[in-house]
């Protein structure tokens, strides 16, 4: 199987996770830094990183307001979804509501300090979109 590669797409920063070969269990790979708003720069970033490691799918993170509503940022992802695509990258847009806040939450409990959260929160982010993706596409299946 292919790997697939989940993003976490923020204003400056694009966290970024990877599954294993079999796609089961997903993990931070990096953290794309890009000026405020130059998604320019962040999709030729990750495009280079899909083809360097063999990846022809993405699990985007879709920005929605709790009522479901999507939002400015939403149209953003949405956008950057459609980029994606015509570079020949298969997206899944996927509910990202409050998984950074998970993921802050989780790194809180590990005791990693506030310095060191702030480096890979957005890793971390990706990571919860990417492996609620898989656990939902392996049938639920618990890790």
């Amino acid at each position: 199987m292919e790997r697939i590669i989940g993003l976490d797409l923020g204003s400056k920063t694009c966290g970024v996770a990877i599954c294993d070969p079999l796609q089961m269990i997903a993990r931070a790979l990096t953290t794309v830094r890009f000026e405020s708003d130059d998604y320019e720069t962040c999709l030729k970033e990750v495009v280079d990183l899909c083809r360097q490691n063999k990846v022809k799918e993405v699990v985007l993170g879709l920005p929605k307001h709790m009522n479901g509503d999507i939002g400015i940022r939403g149209k953003i992802s949405e956008d950057f979804a459609a980029k994606l695509e015509e570079n020949g990258i298969h997206v899944t847009l996927w509910d990202e509501r409050l998984t950074t806040v998970s993921a802050e939450k989780l790194l809180i409990s590990g005791d990693v300090s506030r310095k060191k959260r702030k480096k890979v929160i957005d890793q971390m982010a990706a990571v919860q979109i990417l492996q609620s993706y898989l656990d939902r596409k392996n049938g639920g299946l618990i890790r």
